[in-house]
């Protein structure tokens, strides 16, 4: 190096907005937000714990899904509130990780008594590094309850699936085809609500299975949010898809059997969606049941925000509660 033709030391400092749009907090309740803001313009901290492009572009998803079913008339303005408040709560969270990181970065290395082992510090380093692992890799995020994501009331039901927190995947066998995938790979993030119904025991086909009767339900009843919220004439998973998860081994079962609403007749040539449906991995990698707590009497309901987080567990006879979920927030399709 024979010149250095410029340098500068860098300043740590760690900021963040009081809100991450244009709405007085005392406001909230009288007008919705006409501007948004994200990544660094509402948060900023050092670059020792490397989640800045991560939180920010969680941000910018977060927001996206919100204002796409805002201006596509599936949801209230309401919802746009929920992104500040999720927000800005992850990026105080953000900002004081990064602060405990940056300490641990900065401070000089004290030895120990083992002159050939680690320092002090760096066994420090270790453990919290360790204990954060979860949210470095950024799957740790929980959002609180609002009204797109529900109380933990029936928690206890999928012990596995924690409101507030992402859908995590699990091993599980397509019933049509006896494929082998993961649950979370049959969804993608492209602006529909899940919800998954996990059978309880017994027959799933008997009429007065809790499956069958939530297939009713979701199916005619003028309550169902599935038909109140679907647009007339379009397929009717376009804005809930439900999904159902069976206990049985996928060779007990017969497709042709199963409730009608699982079957769905779509498309121009309305064809039969016949992926609707999965069974647990009983040979090779696990019974998804066991692996996310579902509770194997009852089974439950989880429903699945776009950005697949999960949104609520119910049981599987709360129609009534499923059904005020998704009416505080959303709005009637022509």
């Amino acid at each position: 190096m024979k010149e250095i033709a410029w340098w500068s030391a860098y300043e740590i400092g760690q900021r963040l907005s009081d809100t991450f749009d244009d709405v007085p907090v005392s406001k909230r309740a009288s007008r919705s937000p006409l501007v948004f803001i994200t990544g660094d313009a509402c948060h900023t901290h050092s670059p020792k714990a490397g989640q800045g492009m991560n939180v920010s572009m969680a941000d910018s998803f977060n927001l996206g899904w919100k204002l796409a079913s805002v201006l596509l008339g599936r949801a209230a303005p309401g919802v746009l509130h929920t992104y500040s408040s999720e927000r800005q709560a992850v990026a105080k969270e953000l900002i004081d990780f990064d602060r405990d990181m940056a300490k641990l970065f900065s401070v000089r290395a004290e030895t120990v008594d083992d002159p050939g082992g680690e320092t002090a510090d760096q066994t420090e380093f270790q453990k919290y590094f360790a204990k954060h692992g979860r949210y470095t890799a950024g799957v740790d995020t929980q959002y609180r309850a609002s009204i797109i994501s529900g109380e933990p009331t029936f928690q206890h039901l999928a012990t596995g699936f924690v409101i507030g927190k992402r859908f995590h995947s699990a091993p599980v066998v397509r019933l049509a085809d006896a494929k082998l995938l993961q649950l979370g790979h049959a969804i993608k993030a492209d602006g529909r609500w899940r919800l998954f119904a996990f059978a309880g025991a017994g027959d799933p086909t008997a009429a007065s299975s809790g499956l069958n009767e939530l297939c009713a339900f979701l199916d005619s009843s003028p309550g169902s949010p599935v038909r109140r919220y679907t647009p007339t004439g379009a397929d009717i998973d376009t804005v809930i898809d439900v999904r159902a998860v069976l206990q049985q081994n996928h060779r007990e079962l017969a497709v042709e059997a199963m409730p009608r609403f699982l079957l769905p007749k779509k498309g121009r040539l309305g064809l039969v969606d016949y992926e609707k449906m999965f069974c647990p991995d009983l040979k090779n990698r696990g019974d998804i049941f066991d692996i996310r707590g579902i509770d194997r009497v009852n089974g439950c309901m989880i429903v699945v925000r776009p950005d697949q987080y999960v949104a609520h567990v119910l049981p599987l006879d709360a129609h009534a509660q499923v059904a005020a979920f998704f009416d505080g927030f959303m709005t009637k399709s022509a």
